[in-house]
C-alpha cells in the first residue's frame, strides 16, 4: 500500500506567515505554528500555491469563498462543528451556543469551542466567525488580534 505524501510550504501574507499542507490531492492543514511531522516534505505544489493565492485574495477583500479541494480528519463531533462553521456566511458571526444548538448538542458549547481550537483549516473553516454569547471575541488559534483583523476585514462589528 502506497503511503500518502504530504507537502508543506510557508507563505508570507498580509497577516504574517501561514503554513499550508497538501497531500497532493487536497489541502489538509492551514495555519500558523503547524506541527511539521517528519513525514512532511518542505515543497510547494500546485495546491499549496493555489491556496496561498486564494488566501491573499481573501486578505485583500477580493474573495469571500475558497475554491479548492480540502480533506480533514476529526471526530464525528468535530466534523459536525467544522461543517457548521464552514456554512457561516461571510460577514456574519454565530455564538458557540448557536453552533451547539445547530448541530443538535445544545449543552455542548464548550466542546464546540474545543472543536474550533482543533480546526485544521484556519480561515477556510471560519472559526474566527464564532464569538461569545455576549458578542465578545473569545479564543482563536490564530490569536485574538488575528480574529479581530479577520472580522474587521469581513466588516463584522465586534
Amino acid at each position: 500500500m502506497k503511503k500518502t505524501a504530504f507537502y508543506y510550504h510557508n507563505y508570507d501574507t498580509k497577516y504574517g506567515e501561514i503554513t499550508i499542507v497538501s497531500n497532493g490531492k487536497a489541502i489538509v492543514k492551514i495555519g500558523r505554528d503547524i506541527k511539521i511531522l517528519p513525514t512532511y516534505t518542505k515543497q510547494k505544489d500546485a495546491l499549496t500555491d493555489d491556496m496561498a493565492k486564494q488566501l491573499n485574495e481573501y486578505f485583500r477583500g477580493l474573495r469571500d469563498k475558497f475554491d479548492i479541494s480540502f480533506n480533514y480528519v476529526g471526530t464525528e463531533f468535530q466534523i459536525k462543528v467544522w461543517t457548521a462553521l464552514y456554512n457561516i456566511p461571510y460577514g456574519e458571526t454565530r455564538t458557540y451556543k448557536q453552533i451547539a444548538e445547530f448541530i443538535g448538542s445544545p449543552k455542548a458549547y464548550r466542546a464546540v469551542g474545543m472543536a474550533c481550537n482543533k480546526n485544521p483549516l484556519w480561515i477556510v473553516i471560519p472559526c474566527h466567525r464564532v464569538v461569545g454569547s455576549s458578542g465578545s471575541l473569545t479564543g482563536y488559534a490564530g490569536g485574538l488580534d488575528m480574529k479581530e483583523k479577520l472580522l474587521e476585514l469581513e466588516k463584522v462589528d465586534s
